[in-house]
Formats: C-alpha cells, structure tokens, sequence
C-alpha cells in the first residue's frame, strides 16, 4: 500500500512573498478600474460679444430687488407676471399642455434608460432552480432492466459580468447621466417656452378684441355718416360720388369687423391650445368682456379716447437690465443648458468607443448544490461551483472600431456646432428685445402725437366738408388715415407688453 501524499509546509517567506505581488498588484488593478479614455471636456468660448447690448432705463421699468436679480438669477415667472388672471392661466397651462406632459414623460425615460445603465456597473445576481428524472430502456442497460435516475440542483451566480478596465461602462453610464439631464433641461425650456407662449396669446387675444371693437366703432360711426348722406343724396344736396365714396368707406369697416372677429375666434382657439383645457371666460382678457358690452352700448366715436385705445394694464413686470450685463447670463437658459448636456455626453460617447480597441474581461461564477433526491438536495457535500474567466482580444474587425470611433467624434464636434447655435440664437433673441426696448417708449410717444394729429386733420377735414369748402374724398383720406394710427397703436401697445 502506498503512503498517502503529504503536501509540504509553506514557509512563512512564501507567504510575505505573496503578500507583496498582492500589494503591488492592487493599485495597478485600482487604476485600471478608475481608468476612463474620454477626453476632458473643455466648454467651448462663447461665440459672441462678451456683454449683452446695452438698454436704455426705462420710465416704466422696475428697479426693485427682483429686477437687480436678472443678473444673479433667474426669476420666477409668478414674480414677473402681475395679471391675476393671467397667471391663473399660466397654471393651468402648466398642469394640463399636453407637449409639458410629453416632455415630462420624457425626462421619466431618460431616468429609466439611465437606470438600466447603471445597472450595468454591477453584475447581475440570479438564483436557478432545476429538476430533471430520466428513464432508460432495458435494453440500454447492463442489468437489462429499465433505470430510472433523478437529479436537482440549485444554483446563485452572475454570468457575463464585464471588468470595465478602460472605462467603456462607466462612459456609457456617464452618456445616459447627460441624456437624462438633458430632458430635464429641455422640459424647462418647454415650461419656458409653454409660459411665454400663453403670455403672448393672452396680449394677442388683447389686442385684437380692442381691434375688433375699434373696428365696429368705426362701422357705427361711417354707417352714421352714410344715413346722413343718403338723406341728403334724396334731397338732392349731396351728389351721387359722394354717396358712393361714403358707401366704401362702410363696407371697408364691414370687412374689418369681419376679419377680426374671425381673429379673435382663432386666438381664443390657440389660447384653449396652450391651456389644455376649456379656458374659463373668467381668465380671457377684459377686452373680450367689453366686446358684448359694446354691442348693446350706445354708439361711441371711434376718437383718440375710444376705449379700445386706452392701454391695458401691465400684464407682466418691465424689469430693469443692468448695465454692463455679461453674456454668460445665456448660460442659464435651459435651451443652452440643453445643448451642453448633448455636448457632455458626446465625450463620454467617444471614451466608449475608444474602449473597443482594448481587451475586455467578463467573468461567470456560480455556486450551489446538486442531488439525486430532492430531500438530499442541500445535505453536506453536495456543494458545487464554477468560474469561467473569459477576456476577449479585439484583432481584426475590418475596421469597425475605427469607424465607431469616428462616429462619435463627429458626433462631439455636430455637438460643440449645435451648442454654438445655441449660444448666438440666444444671444440674438435678447439683443432683438433689448433693441425693440430701447425704442418702444420713443414709438409709443410718437404714435399717440400722430394720432392725435390725425384726429384734428379728421375734425377740420369733416367741417370743411360741411361747409363745402372740401370734397368728401378730403374727409374719406383723413378717415383712413386716423384709423390706421388707431390700429397702429394698438399694434405698439402688444409690443410693449410682449417685450
């Protein structure tokens, strides 16, 4: 009988050897885990003047804490909408646009696309069950007689779980991060854009009811002047040119009534668009509310101090910009913000694929237990295991790495142009409104001397006529003339309050 085989003592040298190959191996296993082929990411200079253009003060302008704040922050838009209902609308929009709640939902599957991406960081954990009875046939066997045989086993193990040496995990992580962060800025640049948007549909509903009730004004006021002249038509006092001149000027208010009236049905249609949701009559502008009134009201002149002309109240705050205002401000704006998260998450895309080039490891263990009989199934010495080690070495593709990688980089530089865009389309926005600023006061100022010129050129003109000094075509220009400085007017107070 041979001697059993006795393994030899380890000397306590071998193991202060292992100990140190341990060590020196843990920070390179520590670096390659920390290790990530992206390039930095740098933001790019801004593509545009360094400061804003700068805008006159205004008269009317707010000058308070919350308008010194424009350069510190943004501001909350129920601080900068002073109509109630307006804001009530604003509210209500917010809780029921359908593209908000698009957006929202998207920031959702950004969350959970970033979510399986993490997932991957981790290996997964699974636990297996299996079971299995088998018979064999009795000529199969040596006994002649039919075997029956049983056999169960229970496993926990992960399978595939890749070593990200080089990064290309973590990167993919850090794409989906950005891409989730991205939605999130994008819904506030929808939020942003749903809220000006119903400002805007507001004022415009605004305008066009005071249009609409000039209009019919004037309807009233030409359809009075042409009873008259066809009373002295018949009489004989007025020639027939006359009457005819009189009747165009009718029919052209006619055709103004009618255009505004469908414009206004139309903006009440957009307004209802934004909300959502049936807009209460409760929260449309004041304007619309006279124009039933007026209907049933005593005929009023179409004059300089026609109700229709009188300028609302501020719906929103004209806020103070200050002097000097630096351009970074733009980066604030979530469309901006939007873009450089695009931009971050192109670098990332690039380290990913930069990753191919290099070996990977994956790995699959599992341990568990094994039986014949399932009572046996977790008795002693029936454990079992496996550990499947398997790296793969990336040699030949036909130049499919290559080609990912530069699709990624044109991807960063599509992004580092798109970003650019995005800076100069904001940097234009805010220089149009500052520039429309700066000389809305002059207009307004301006306009309202016209308009009153006009209305005295319409006076004299009118009694001129009635003395026979002039012909009625005098008095027909002067009436196209004071309206349209009527209309014009109307048209400059919606730009003051939309800027």
């Amino acid at each position: 009988m041979s001697a059993p085989t006795v393994n030899p003592p380890v000397s306590a040298s071998a193991h202060a050897q292992a100990r140190t190959r341990a060590l020196l191996l843990a920070p390179a296993l520590a670096l390659a885990g920390c290790m990530s082929l992206a390039p930095d990411y740098q933001a790019p200079a801004l593509p545009v003047p360094p400061t804003l253009p700068a805008a006159p003060s205004s008269a009317s302008a707010q000058t308070d804490a919350a308008a010194l704040s424009v350069a510190e922050g943004p501001i909350a838009w129920r601080d900068f909408v002073q109509e109630p209902r307006l804001r009530e609308l604003i509210a209500l929009s917010l809780e029921s646009n359908r593209d908000l709640r698009v957006a929202v939902l998207a920031i959702e599957r950004a969350r959970a696309q970033y979510g399986v991406s993490r997932a991957d960081l981790l290996p997964s954990v699974n636990a297996t069950g299996a079971g299995s009875r088998s018979r064999t046939a009795d000529d199969l066997t040596a006994a002649g007689r039919a075997n029956t045989s049983s056999q169960y086993s229970a496993q926990l193990g992960f399978t595939s779980y890749e070593i990200d040496f080089w990064g290309r995990v973590r990167n993919l992580n850090e794409a989906a991060l950005q891409e989730f962060l991205r939605a999130a800025d994008s819904r506030r640049a929808v939020q942003l854009g749903l809220v000006t948007d119903v400002a805007n549909a507001w004022l415009t509903l605004d305008a066009d009811a005071r249009r609409l009730q000039l209009a019919r004004e004037t309807l009233r006021t030409r359809q009075q002047s042409l009873d008259l002249t066809r009373r002295s038509y018949e009489l004989g006092a007025t020639s027939g040119l006359t009457l005819a001149q009189t009747q165009t000027a009718v029919d052209s208010a006619r055709v103004d009534v009618a255009t505004f009236s469908a414009q206004v049905a139309r903006d009440r249609n957009a307004l209802q668009l934004l909300a959502g949701a049936p807009v209460p009559a409760s929260l449309l502008p004041a304007s619309v509310a006279a124009l039933q009134a007026a209907e049933t009201a005593d005929t009023r002149d179409a004059r300089a101090d026609s109700p229709a002309l009188v300028p609302p109240a501020p719906a929103t705050a004209l806020l103070a910009v200050p002097a000097e205002l630096p351009s970074t401000v733009l980066l604030r704006r979530p469309d901006v913000g939007a873009a450089e998260r695009t931009l971050r998450g192109s670098y990332a895309s690039i380290g990913a694929a930069r990753a191919a080039f290099f070996p990977s490891i994956t790995l699959t263990g599992s341990v568990g237990t094994a039986s014949n009989a399932l009572s046996g199934l977790f008795d002693g010495g029936n454990g079992t295991w496996s550990f499947a080690p398997q790296i793969r070495l990336p040699i030949f593709d036909a130049g499919r790495n290559q080609a990912n990688l530069r699709v990624a980089e044109v991807a960063q530089q599509t992004a580092v142009a798109q970003y650019d865009k995005a800076i100069q389309t904001a940097f234009r926005e805010v220089a149009d409104a500052l520039a429309d600023r700066s000389t809305v006061d002059e207009r307004l100022a301006a306009q309202r001397s016209l308009l009153d010129a006009t209305q005295r050129a319409f006076d004299i003109s009118q009694g001129r006529f009635r003395l026979g000094a002039d012909s009625y075509l005098a008095v027909l220009d002067a009436q196209r003339s004071l309206y349209a400085a009527q209309q014009t007017l109307i048209t400059l107070q919606l730009a003051e309050q939309a800027n």
